[in-house]
Formats: structure tokens, C-alpha cells, sequence
């Protein structure tokens, strides 16, 4: 009976919270994902993002991250746009980071869920997670029976497609688990033949250091010349393998007032890009999930597709 009440409060509460689905699996170690992972990093598809090699027990294990650990609880939070910003004269970042960096917003619900938990049930010990320590975000949420990897290597779900962020509570009390569905991208390649760098190097597997989000956010060095005019525009992030994904024309809405974006995003065309300076920087994207690339990143970006523009411009 405990575990069956702590699995409907876990649901209703996540729900009233604003979270879309909520999934739970046991804390054990992820099989399958080891050879998987080891390959990634054995071929050296994670870039610069050294971080993605360390603690590698702990990406699989999360009875390492948690001490006690029994139940691992996936959560999805909608994040897709009522409209997408404007694209005339305009620069693109991912949707993702039209409003407030949503590892705050996210991880504040993640803290309400757990007290009310506490609360209702008692003494649970547990940690939130949000997109920032060594989880295997899309892996649990599979397990979960949340929906499944999609062959550009993001998570989609039957009934909202793929414009969701990933939560977790690792939790040391037992559940009632849920289990995975099958996969349904079918004969699909969409997102294969749409990527601009063919970073999707095969269904399923996506060569992180050939990825726009990863040239536009993850590496700190200058972007190299012969990815030249392999994008449209992009200066955070892409969005190009979900936007061309059938399952996403089930995406609907989020009712996330921290997901909006200021109406000065709203009204930023390309020259204001150009001319951003530092302090118009820290004031528009303080509290941005675009502050990760802090003002002198960014700027590479927009410099980077500005010399390709004007290059074009003098031929």
C-alpha cells in the first residue's frame, strides 16, 4: 500500500506542479547504455566536453549519486513556444532558451514535489536533478515508459513529440515502476537527412562534436572555418532535427510563464545581435540559459555567421 500511495502522489502532485508526465523505474545499473557509452566516448564524439567522460560508474549507477537509491522518478516539462521568435532579419537560438534557464525554474518544482512527498508520507531521502550532473536524462526517462530515443538521439513522446526538458528525483524509498514502449520512428529519416552537419552519423547515434548546439555553446575555442555556411543562422543552439520530426506536430503549448520570452528577445534582429555589448548582455540574458556562453561567446557566434554574410556579400 506505501508503494502504491507514493506512486499516485508522485503523479498528481507532478502534474499540479505543471510537469506533463511522470515516470518511475528502479534505481539498478543501465546495461544496455554501458558498451553504448563507452563506445561515444572511445570515439571521441563528445568534443570538448570532457565532462561527459567523468564519472562514468555514476552516469550508469545512480545508487551512486544517491545513497539508498531504489527508485528513479522521470519527469518531462513542456517548453515548446506559443509562437517561435521571429526568423526574418534574425539570428536562432533553440527554443529551449527563449525564457529563464530552466535548470532553476525545474528544479524549484523538483524541491516542491519532494517536501510534499516528505509531507504526506515521511522521512524520504532523495536529490533533484535537472540537466546538470552525471544522470542519463533520456535513458531513465525510456525506462520509464516516457517514450522513447528518437534516431536524432532526443527523447519523443507519443503525445508531445520531443520540445521537453528532462527532470529527475532519485529517491531511496520503492515504487510502483512503469515500463518502457516500443519505438516508432518506423523507416524515418528526417532528422538524418535535415541535420546541416550530418552530425546524425547513423540512426541513433549523433556525433556530438559535429552538432550546431554543440559549435555554438560547448566549444570555447574559435569555431572552425570549414563549417562555413553549414548553418542557417543558428548562434545558440538548433533545432533543426526536432523541427522536421513528424511526432512534433503533437507539440502543443506550454503554460510556463518563466518560458516566455521578454519582449526585448522578441524585438532583436540581427543588427541588435551585432551590436550587443557586455552590459546590454548581462541585462537581457542574466537569468537566460544564453548566459552560458556569456557575452564574449556569443558574440563569436554572431561573428562567425556575420564574415560568412559579408564574404557572400562581396563576391
Amino acid at each position: 500500500m506505501q508503494k502504491t500511495r507514493l506512486t499516485q502522489l508522485l503523479k498528481t502532485q507532478s502534474q499540479a506542479l505543471g510537469f506533463a508526465y511522470c515516470g518511475i523505474s528502479k534505481a539498478e545499473f543501465l546495461e544496455d547504455e554501458a558498451p553504448r557509452l563507452e563506445a561515444w566516448l572511445n570515439q571521441n564524439m563528445h568534443g570538448q566536453m570532457h565532462y561527459m567522460g567523468n564519472h562514468f560508474d555514476k552516469r550508469l549507477d545512480p545508487r551512486l549519486l544517491v545513497e539508498g537509491a531504489k527508485s528513479v522518478v522521470s519527469l518531462l516539462y513542456n517548453y515548446f513556444p506559443t509562437q517561435p521568435l521571429p526568423t526574418e532579419d534574425n539570428y536562432q537560438i533553440s527554443k529551449y532558451a527563449y525564457g529563464q534557464d530552466y535548470h532553476h525554474v525545474i528544479k524549484d518544482k523538483l524541491k516542491q514535489l519532494l517536501a510534499c512527498l516528505q509531507a504526506e508520507v515521511g522521512e524520504i531521502g532523495g536529490r533533484a536533478f535537472v540537466d546538470s550532473a552525471p544522470v542519463l536524462d533520456k535513458a531513465w526517462a525510456k525506462r520509464a515508459g516516457l517514450g522513447w530515443v528518437g534516431k536524432h538521439s532526443n527523447l519523443i513522446n507519443r503525445q508531445m513529440g520531443s520540445f521537453f526538458f528532462i527532470a529527475e528525483l532519485i529517491i531511496d524509498v520503492e515504487c510502483e515502476y512503469d515500463t518502457p514502449i516500443g519505438d516508432f520512428c518506423g523507416t524515418c529519416t528526417r532528422c538524418i537527412d535535415a541535420c546541416p552537419t550530418e552530425a546524425i552519423v547513423s540512426p541513433y547515434v549523433v556525433d556530438g562534436s559535429k552538432c550546431i548546439s554543440y559549435f555554438t555553446i560547448e566549444l570555447k575555442e574559435q569555431i572552425p572555418q570549414e563549417w562555413a555556411g553549414k548553418w542557417n543562422d543558428w548562434i545558440f543552439g538548433c533545432d533543426v532535427c526536432q523541427d522536421v520530426c513528424p511526432w512534433n506536430r503533437f507539440a502543443h503549448p506550454h503554460h510556463e510563464p518563466a518560458f516566455e520570452p521578454s519582449e526585448t528577445l522578441q524585438n532583436m534582429r540581427k543588427k541588435d545581435w551585432e551590436e550587443i555589448t557586455a552590459e546590454i548582455f548581462q541585462k537581457v540574458f542574466k537569468e537566460s540559459p544564453l548566459a552560458r556562453t556569456k557575452a564574449h561567446g556569443l558574440k563569436r557566434n554572431v561573428q562567425f555567421l556575420q564574415s560568412l554574410s559579408d564574404n557572400f556579400g562581396e563576391i
